[in-house]
């Protein structure tokens, strides 16, 4: 390797998270809210069928895409040299930035509300909310430090800021998989809770065309599918196939070609050499 050559893309210093899907299969009980025989029946279904955990399964594999952009941001900020590359840089951090913090906040105001709806309970993903709040803050100082500083930051005092929220952030996208998964104990015979509509729906609600061409890629492009997981996601998470795979993968990023050179994975879901 050339003595110039960047060095790949890893995945540190926060780890990926495993998906319910690949972990295990599982075995659901219908709960109290079902009649007599259908609480005693117990229902073996396995993980490639089960919508909770393949909802929780898409849940993990989209904060992977956040570790993984929370991972190039801090991997690469000691690195840059140029005026050029530090105002693109900042640019793409941003862009990381918007993209998770419109993430939680289309749960809090979409996902979240319609599962309490569809179960007929309140409050059931409130764990998570909190889990939100500890790590905003850290979020805010990182954006108004890279706004108010621009090419000017240093990388030292990006990393400090970074890793004084990375552990409540990370602890949150590990834990809230598991908490979709244990959702399934609100659906019944009576009352089937389709959580995959749900997600669905509240999802296409985050989409403008500003977030489209400006963020978007900083998710799509941080998405690892050949190697994870035995590749058992490739071509199947995210579900995009043919001309819209091609448009989101290909055709979106050269609107700000310059800030995604930054990510950490090709239009082809293998991992690439950092950008510096």
């Amino acid at each position: 390797m050339a003595v110039n050559t960047p060095p790949m893309y890893t995945d540190t210093p926060l780890s990926l998270i495993p998906t319910p899907k690949f972990q295990t299969g599982k075995v659901r009980t219908y709960g109290s809210g079902a009649s007599t025989w259908a609480s005693l029946l117990t229902i073996v279904v396995s993980n490639q069928d089960d919508p909770f955990t393949i909802e929780a399964s898409h849940m993990a594999l989209s904060h992977n895409a956040f570790i993984r952009g929370f991972n190039s941001i801090y991997q690469q900020a000691p690195r840059l040299q140029t005026s050029t590359d530090k105002t693109d840089f900042v640019s793409y951090s941003l862009a990381w930035i918007e993209c998770v913090k419109t993430h939680h906040q289309y749960e809090e105001t979409e996902l979240f509300p319609n599962i309490d709806k569809a179960a007929g309970k309140t409050g059931l993903m409130d764990g998570a909310v909190h889990e939100h709040e500890a790590f905003y803050s850290g979020m805010d100082r990182m954006k108004d430090y890279l706004v108010k500083e621009g090419p000017d930051f240093s990388a030292t005092e990006l990393i400090a800021i970074m890793d004084s929220f990375k552990e409540p952030l990370h602890n949150h996208l590990k834990a809230e998989p598991s908490a979709i998964v244990a959702l399934a104990k609100y659906s019944t015979p009576e009352n089937p809770i389709d959580i995959l509509g749900i997600a669905d729906a509240a999802g296409k609600k985050q989409i403008s065309l500003g977030f489209f061409l400006n963020t978007v890629p900083v998710f799509f492009l941080n998405m690892e599918t050949v190697t994870f997981e035995d590749g058992m996601w490739h071509g199947v998470f995210p579900p995009l196939k043919g001309l819209a795979k091609t448009v989101v993968n290909r055709v979106v990023p050269m609107w700000h070609s310059s800030w995604w050179r930054f990510v950490s994975c090709t239009p082809e879901g293998e991992l690439k050499r950092l950008a510096v």
